[in-house]
């Protein structure tokens, strides 16, 4: 597995599961979490802004990028964001950290609110990009964001159907996944070592299962987490700056920030002109968002 130039890669024990780690620079702890169909490298263009003023660690999320894939459960606890916060915090706790920054895209969002509800006295500062809560998502589905988010219920049909229907030609779906999520329909946006490793993973299938795993926790376990702390009244107490992309899903819905304003105390917000894939399409937008936040 490839490294962003002035990282260094290692393995992490955390929450009974190995996490491949990225890190570089000194400072307070600011925590990378990646998306679907990803991995760390994601933040290639963005990570080394940060360096600067902030330890900066990018796990892969497990069953991504060079991290284990332990295989699913029944319930699909193993792939829920609460699990996948455990982790991040068992990656702490084995740095030694009590508090950090975690700014996330895409799934590493949804592992980052819910790590911020779950665990509020680990977190200063939480950075969203191009996501909503998972409930919202499910309460605001329709025809346009069904035909543009097909993925979340396809992957989260039972197993096997979408690992032997993705298995049988791998790099075509993630081409054309990662493609048509970009604003402009092109590849050309991703670093080629990076593109690499979105398609390597993609041939193992222990990953197309974690993958779908992923999904099918979102529209069971992840929704029905989100729906209890909704009735419960419970909100993020961390600081909150959501960045949004004109041509992303969360613009579907008209007023993104304005879900937001309902799930956390504090929340502002961006937006940039982009696809889904904001950190490597406007990696500048990225970095003029969350650089100023996280050193306030």
């Amino acid at each position: 597995m490839n490294t962003i130039e002035g990282f260094t890669r290692r393995r992490v024990s955390a929450n009974g599961i190995t996490l491949s780690l990225q890190e570089a620079g000194r400072g307070p702890a600011l925590i990378l979490l990646h998306g679907y169909p990803q991995n760390g490298l994601c933040w290639s263009r963005v990570a080394p802004a940060f360096t600067a003023r902030f330890r900066v660690l990018i796990p892969d999320l497990r069953g991504y990028g060079a991290s284990e894939a332990p295989a699913d459960d029944p319930a699909h606890e193993t792939y829920s964001k609460r699990m996948m916060a455990r982790d991040i915090i068992g990656l702490m706790d084995a740095l030694g950290l009590g508090r950090a920054d975690v700014l996330g895209h895409d799934r590493g969002a949804r592992v980052a609110y819910r790590l911020a509800l779950d665990a509020p006295e680990r977190l200063r500062r939480l950075g969203i990009i191009e996501i909503l809560p998972t409930a919202d998502y499910w309460a605001h589905w329709g025809p346009e964001l069904a035909l543009a988010a097909y993925h979340w219920t396809f992957l989260a049909q039972p197993a096997p159907l979408p690992e032997r229907m993705i298995g049988a030609d791998p790099v075509a779906y993630i081409d054309w996944t990662l493609q048509s999520w970009t604003r402009d329909k092109t590849l050309n946006v991703f670093p080629a070592e990076a593109l690499a490793t979105y398609r390597a993973q993609a041939r193992e299938p222990a990953r197309i299962a974690a993958m779908c795993a992923d999904y099918r926790a979102g529209a069971t376990i992840d929704r029905a987490l989100d729906e209890a702390d909704r009735a419960a009244g419970h909100k993020i107490a961390a600081p909150l700056h959501f960045l949004w992309s004109t041509h992303g899903f969360p613009a579907r819905l008209g007023q993104p920030a304005a879900l937001w304003r309902t799930w956390a105390e504090q929340v502002t917000d961006s937006r940039c002109e982009s696809g889904h894939f904001a950190m490597e399409e406007v990696p500048e937008a990225v970095i003029g968002a969350f650089l100023p936040f996280f050193s306030a």
